[in-house]
């Protein structure tokens, strides 16, 4: 009898790589079998964009794990969920489970991916030769193998240590539980990551051919190679003595409990490698040229995400469903449907505190001219006409315009201020309580960034060129903390953000490696702010349990006028230190090998 695999792209738009090139623009048959697969050219990209359509969605958050949608910006201390339905909720309050669906999901579908990799990769060379030629044969195989490596990427991150399937002939319809196989060491698995991105890097091209965005590059495979030596030397992976305990059951430690400084060294030459390889002839800073230097930091900084595949982009998941607009954007009760939304990711007082003053200082410097009482007339850099102003949200920098949407402020696209719409938090403002007690903001702010005049079919980022310089700054602080090109790379972040850089005549240079590590580390804060990096970042760091335990504020969502204003405690988040640092072995998997050990507190 044949043996059948079912290919379900169940709607994801994944299969065409740019809104021109309708390359694998078409759902495929509902199961084919798996001789038929290589028999044709057609078949052989449906199964290649079967491989591709694991790569996680994050504009669809709203529902975890769907489309391996991740929990990261409403689970980290940047913003939470009003509905308790989003599983972002469990995890804040600690109340995740080994047995819960959810975790199960993300460990399935990425090991489905990483298995239909493998059996790609191990009989693309059988690929009838008439419709696939060598050529063609060679950059898939580069493709599927850079796939399967960033899938183990998006494990280790969340899982740490992971069974590594190498190259074993499998039966793709089986789980991974049939194979009984231990746990790899991580220091073992990110080495495997960075030898199969290295691998894949010499057949991959370095643009992708006739703009189908969202293939595998050069470019991406490097950065990724970036991004799992950085997670292999940080705190939580790197002489960890809290996970010393966790051993497979032959004795083997999965995990590092010495510390090893040349593990920065490593992410440091990576990152480095990687800028002169491809800045500026592949990636620059996105910039937007305007004669009001403020505006076009704001712009810049804004439209770096809402500008589909521009010169910062390295990575980004093509033509994608998106919740994201709709959470993102105000109830507007009484306004045009195309401005009404849900309103429900709410940002956090922590991150609205976090963004730096338009002179570039912190709002806890008392020279910062921060004031948080009182009302001013102000123009943000999107507003249509000056208006009455919270202290506390004039005079910031560009960024926090982009990122946070406040009570008083003009809503996006505004044509004139006769018709503008103004987001009212407030109790009987127009997306405040008295309006809807679901479609509501939990904190008294909504988060911003990241919202277009079109939210549909768009490409949703990944990772682009700041992030590796932000890499490259705390790599690099960490293995040479006198080296100049620290406050190199971090002053182009703040340079691009329109604020002063550090060393000039108001911002002094951080004056010890510690002052500059929390000086790098609150420049990822901001310029990566809800784009699924704190989350990442807080724990691999280990101080999560700092950042994302306890007290929560918002504002007062019951009341109108200057109470409204008022600092509120929102929750109370609980952070199991040790546990709650990594997602549990799914339980099923625990249940049927021997083998596999869970995680520690789990």
């Amino acid at each position: 009898m044949k043996k059948s695999i079912y290919i379900l792209f169940a709607l994801l738009t994944m299969s065409c790589f740019s809104g021109c090139n309708k390359y694998l623009d078409q759902v495929p048959d509902d199961v084919i079998t798996v001789e038929d697969i290589f028999k044709s050219k057609a078949n052989t990209d449906k199964f290649l964009a079967n491989i591709y359509s694991v790569i996680p969605n994050e504009m669809v958050q709203r529902f975890v794990a769907t489309q391996n949608s991740g929990p990261w910006t409403a689970s980290s201390d940047e913003a939470k969920y009003t509905w308790d339905f989003n599983y972002s909720n469990n995890m804040i309050r600690s109340v995740w489970s080994n047995t819960d669906g959810t975790i199960e999901s993300f460990w399935n579908s990425y090991y489905r991916g990483i298995r239909n990799a493998s059996y790609f990769i191990q009989n693309i060379d059988g690929a009838n030769p008439v419709e696939v030629n060598d050529l063609m044969k060679t950059t898939y195989k580069a493709e599927a193998r850079a796939l399967r490596a960033l899938y183990y990427y998006y494990l280790v991150r969340a899982y740490g240590p992971v069974p590594i399937l190498g190259e074993e002939i499998l039966d793709i319809n089986k789980p991974i539980s049939d194979l009984k196989l231990a746990r790899t060491p991580f220091d073992e698995c990110i080495a495997y990551i960075v030898s199969e991105l290295d691998k894949a890097y010499t057949d991959l091209p370095y643009e992708p051919s006739n703009n189908e965005y969202g293939r595998i590059t050069k470019g991406v495979v490097k950065a990724y190679k970036v991004e799992a030596l950085l997670l292999n030397a940080s705190p939580l992976f790197n002489g960890n003595t809290a996970f010393a305990g966790v051993k497979n059951t032959d004795g083997t430690a999965l995990f590092s409990a010495n510390a090893n400084p040349e593990k920065w060294r490593d992410a440091a030459t990576a990152a480095k490698a990687f800028i002169d390889e491809f800045v500026p002839n592949y990636y620059q800073l996105y910039k937007v040229n305007n004669a009001d230097p403020f505006v076009a930091a704001y712009l810049s900084c804004r439209n770096v995400m809402t500008t589909d595949w521009n010169q910062e982009w390295i990575f980004a998941r093509s033509n994608s469903s998106n919740n994201a607009q709709y959470d993102r954007t105000p109830k507007h009760v009484g306004f045009p449907s195309g401005a009404q939304g849900g309103g429900a990711l709410g940002a956090t007082q922590t991150i609205v505190d976090a963004y730096f003053m338009n002179n570039g200082k912190s709002i806890t410097d008392v020279t910062s001219g921060y004031t948080k009482d009182g009302f001013v007339s102000f123009k943000a850099p999107y507003d249509v006409a000056s208006r009455t102003t919270f202290g506390a949200y004039v005079n910031r920098e560009p960024r926090f315009y982009v990122g946070i949407t406040y009570n008083g402020s003009y809503w996006l696209n505004q044509a004139n201020s006769s018709t503008a719409v103004l987001s009212q938090f407030n109790y009987s403002g127009n997306s405040g309580r008295s309006q809807s007690t679901s479609d509501v903001t939990p904190t008294g702010y909504t988060v911003r960034k990241n919202v277009s005049a079109n939210g549909n079919s768009r490409g949703a980022l990944l990772i682009r060129l700041a992030n590796i310089y932000l890499d490259y700054a705390e790599a690099l602080n960490e293995s040479d903390p006198a080296n100049a090109d620290i406050l190199k790379y971090l002053n182009l972040i703040r340079e691009r953000a329109g604020i002063p850089v550090y060393g000039s005549a108001t911002i002094p240079v951080p004056g010890s490696q510690g002052a500059m590590r929390e000086a790098i580390r609150r420049e990822r804060q901001v310029e990566l702010a809800f784009e699924n990096v704190r989350f990442f970042d807080t724990r691999r760091w280990k101080i999560a349990e700092d950042t994302d335990g306890g007290a929560v504020y918002g504002l007062n969502l019951n009341a109108d006028g200057d109470a409204f204003y008022t600092k509120t405690l929102i929750e109370t988040r609980v952070f199991k230190k040790e546990r709650d640092y990594l997602f549990p072995i799914p339980n099923i998997e625990i249940l049927k090998n021997e083998k596999m050990v869970q995680n520690a507190g789990w």
